[in-house]
């Protein structure tokens, strides 16, 4: 979800997400799109206004180019799927059903794209911290990433060894610069055994924590792609962006990327789809999602 406001303070529990608008004076990037934990959202209201979301003159990504970055001290020692998981991940993303849900969205510089690249993953073994910091995500990024993609279409994950006890959501994105550089970042906590950001695949594919940040790292890079910084590209009345219309709705068992690998994971808003009515429904009713099955 978008923050609008010049200064807003989110509290959810024990943890308050401060989040500026990028015109803001303040060194700290805004806090674009945030993966809120079930039931933490208050939703989309179906009523009064359109549900479809709308263009703000922005640029989007017309295409990505991601890096994994692996934060803290138990990634030095890791031996579970996670790691070789999510480098799976992002490479079937390349042109597959699930990425081509935001090859609608069209911004100043051209439309989102469903080609992406995938440049592999960085561990960083010294102590992560971040959560509602988005200055210390992107500081690690700067210092991980010295020479990031000067398209302005580097994408960079950031999966911390930090549980995300009582904060109310599971994952952000945000955008900021290094060396002069746009990049596009987003921040996850280690969701292994966390009821309120668990997808519930039952495959026996993955373990829970690989499926769980698998499933919120597609909602954080779809609204990047389609929203990734001001002024703004594509997001309802409310702020909600793609991924948050359709967040904890899944429109099919699992979804298969192109290198044949299988995730459950939410859909992504397409204007087109509730406009003919060739969607489903979000948690809202309003029929809009798309699967990317």
């Amino acid at each position: 979800m978008r923050k609008t406001s010049l200064l807003l303070l989110i509290c959810v529990s024990a943890t308050c997400l401060f989040a500026q608008t990028e015109s803001s004076t303040s060194v700290s990037p805004s806090i674009l799109g945030v993966t809120w934990a079930r039931g933490v959202n208050p939703g989309i209201s179906p009523a009064r206004r359109s549900a479809n979301m709308t263009y703000h003159g922005g640029k989007i990504m017309t295409t990505a180019n991601v890096q994994a970055i692996f934060w803290g001290t138990s990634w030095g020692t890791y031996s579970g799927d996670k790691i070789t998981g999510i480098d799976s991940y992002y490479t079937g993303w390349n042109n597959s059903n699930y990425a081509k849900t935001t090859t609608e969205y069209t911004g100043s510089n051209g439309t989102a794209g469903a080609t992406s690249t995938y440049g592999g993953h960085f561990i960083d073994t010294t102590a992560a911290s971040g959560g509602a910091n988005t200055s210390a995500i992107l500081a690690e990024v700067c210092k991980v990433i010295p020479n990031p993609d000067a398209s302005g279409n580097g994408y960079y994950a950031v999966y911390t060894d930090l549980p995300r006890g009582n904060a109310g959501y599971c994952a952000w994105h945000s955008a900021g610069s290094c060396g002069g550089k746009a990049v596009q970042f987003a921040f996850f906590w280690k969701l292994d055994g966390d009821a309120g950001c668990d997808p519930a695949d039952k495959s026996g594919l993955h373990s829970q924590g690989l499926a769980a940040i698998a499933n919120v790292s597609g909602h954080e890079l779809a609204e990047a792609l389609t929203d990734p910084a001001s002024p703004g590209a594509w997001y309802d009345a409310s702020g909600n962006e793609n991924g948050d219309k359709c967040a904890w709705t899944f429109g099919a068992p699992l979804v298969t990327f192109t290198n044949g690998t299988q995730w459950k994971i939410q859909g992504e808003w397409s204007n087109a789809a509730y406009t003919a009515g060739t969607g489903y429904a979000n948690s809202s009713g309003q029929k809009g999602c798309l699967s990317g099955k």
